[in-house]
């Protein structure tokens, strides 16, 4: 299926290159001091005139004398790293850019303050470039600069082959759409809420959802910033085929608030960064790995748009062009990753029902009260301090609801807001029947000690337990009010064998006033508009 194009936005990485040891970093240094400090020259790159311009700068690093470690003379008499900016000659923005610098590294090296500086293993001398760029494809850096190396002097044949240690750091790719049809996506019920509330974990500083609907200077902008990151394991719940963790953003820029729907930055972006910091593995920048980095972001961001309603085909009307997005169709096949909510939710609220049908040990219950309950850090040991139990056992009670609740570094937390929900429903429910079986017991002994027969303690009892307000006075009819029920005919059907036990007049129990609520459900177009009604009614309409 061909998509729309989406644009590349931020990227930045670590290449690291050990082929020719430190031999480009002191070309840089041959060029740099050739040219009075800096050198600067065009070039040509698909059809597109570049600029490119090196230049030196101060270094942390500990000078390491005439010779490093590994025997190789060291030329520089004082610490310097190098800058490569290069810029596309043909944008008028200046934004379709790339700074490189470019920094030593050698086995035992250190820094000026004597901190040692970890170098892989493996490599004994190479050269470290930190990217950053904007507004270029991902596989397009590596060719740039050594393009632009050759074009200063330093022979682009250097930056050939990328270490195995090299890292993508952060890469977004984006595109903007019109503000009349972005409310579907940063809505409280739209895909990004729903990703981040279905999917993360619920204890503070753990989730990360955020929702700024006005600017830094106050001005109300729906929609401004909102973003769900999802680390490794929670993307998979909406993506199984991917692996690498993900921010998905909707934003506008810091100057959008009151301009004119004719200028681009009045509308906003839709986009996907890759988030390194969510995970313990690393993404490397080989031609594999930034085809799965364009394949999962885009994927990703085609699902979000999808699950909006927006058309993701060009020439719908739901896009804006600016200077680095044309809504055009990509020349990329890319498969279409259907957001399915109904699915995720389905899948949570059957783990939780599964273990409350199966019976909780209550230590677990005990575990699952402090984490509905507390909103900080909380570890088996502050749950075994609260509930009086021992640390060890509380740990094999979590270890037996691995479903409900996830364990790292010490701390546990529920596996997402939606399922901290449900428990917590079902820990109050648990709670309130507690209480109504307390309240049932203390008025069963109640009857009894007023002279009370068996049969009349147990409808009390009866009632009590499942929070059944009951008036009966002799000179108004029986009334039975109760509150939230799902099944009223068997309830009062209940009741009625109970009340005909104690032998009392069945037709005061026949003509009892009834008062119940009960949710309604309709599904309409796969919208809950679920809501509670109250009826009110005579039990012989439920007893023949």
């Amino acid at each position: 299926m061909q998509l729309i194009e989406t644009a590349p936005h931020e990227f930045a990485a670590h290449f690291l290159f050990d082929e020719f040891g430190l031999d480009p970093f002191f070309a840089c240094n041959r060029r740099v001091k050739d040219g009075d400090g800096s050198v600067e020259a065009k070039f040509e790159c698909d059809g597109e005139t570049w600029v490119a311009r090196l230049s030196y700068r101060g270094s942390g690093l500990e000078h390491p004398g005439d010779r490093l470690p590994g025997g190789t003379e060291f030329l520089l008499e004082e610490m310097r790293e190098f800058d490569m900016h290069i810029e596309s000659d043909d944008d008028p923005l200046g934004e379709r850019s790339a700074h490189i610098h470019i920094m030593p590294r050698w086995q035992g090296m250190r820094s000026e303050s004597g901190q040692d500086i970890p170098v892989p293993p493996d490599i004994d001398e190479a050269v470290n470039l930190h990217v950053q760029g904007s507004n270029i494809e991902f596989e397009e850096y590596q060719t740039l600069i050594r393009k632009a190396m050759s074009a200063v002097g330093v022979d682009g044949y250097y930056f050939r082959s990328l270490h195995e240690f090299s890292t993508v750091l952060d890469a977004e790719r984006y595109v903007r759409i019109q503000e009349s049809v972005s409310g579907k996506v940063h809505a409280r019920d739209g895909p990004i809420a729903q990703l981040g509330h279905l999917l993360e974990h619920d204890r503070t500083g753990r989730r990360k959802l955020v929702q700024f609907d006005s600017d830094e200077r106050g001005r109300d902008q729906p929609g401004y910033y909102h973003t769900a990151t999802l680390g490794p394991r929670r993307i998979q719940e909406a993506f199984p085929s991917h692996e690498l963790p993900k921010e998905v953003k909707h934003y506008y820029a810091q100057e959008a608030a009151g301009m004119s729907s004719d200028r681009e930055l009045a509308h906003p972006k839709v986009g996907v960064s890759y988030q390194k910091s969510f995970w313990k593995d690393k993404l490397d920048p080989s031609v594999e790995g930034l085809d799965q980095l364009t394949c999962e972001i885009e994927e990703t961001l085609l699902s979000v748009l999808a699950e909006a309603g927006i058309p993701l085909r060009p020439g719908s009307g739901s896009y804006v062009e600016d200077a680095y997005f044309e809504p055009v169709e990509s020349e990329r096949a890319r498969t279409l990753v259907e957001l399915d909510f109904t699915q995720i939710k389905h899948r949570q609220e059957s783990v939780v029902i599964k273990h409350i049908a199966d019976g909780i040990a209550p230590t677990a219950w005990d575990a699952l009260e402090v984490l509905v309950t507390d909103g900080g850090e909380v570890s088996p040991k502050d749950i075994a301090e609260e509930k009086d139990r021992h640390p060890s056992s509380v740990r094999r009670a979590l270890n037996r609801i691995p479903e409900l609740v996830e364990r790292e570094y010490g701390s546990v937390s529920l596996r997402s807001d939606y399922i901290a929900e449900l428990v917590h429903d079902a820990v109050s429910e648990a709670r309130e029947a507690t209480r109504r079986a307390a309240e049932a017991g203390a008025k069963a002994i109640e009857a009894a000690e007023r002279g009370l027969d068996e049969g009349t303690s147990a409808f009390i009892a009866w009632a009590a337990k499942h929070d059944i307000d009951v008036t009966d006075y002799d000179d108004v009819e029986l009334r039975l009010d109760f509150g939230s029920v799902d099944d009223i005919r068997r309830k009062l059907r209940e009741g009625f064998e109970l009340w005909r036990h104690a032998d009392l007049p069945e037709s005061r129990y026949r003509m009892a006033k009834v008062r119940y609520e009960k949710k309604v459900s309709s599904d309409l177009r796969s919208v809950d508009t679920s809501e509670t009604k109250s009826y009110a009614t005579t039990a012989w309409h439920y007893l023949d």
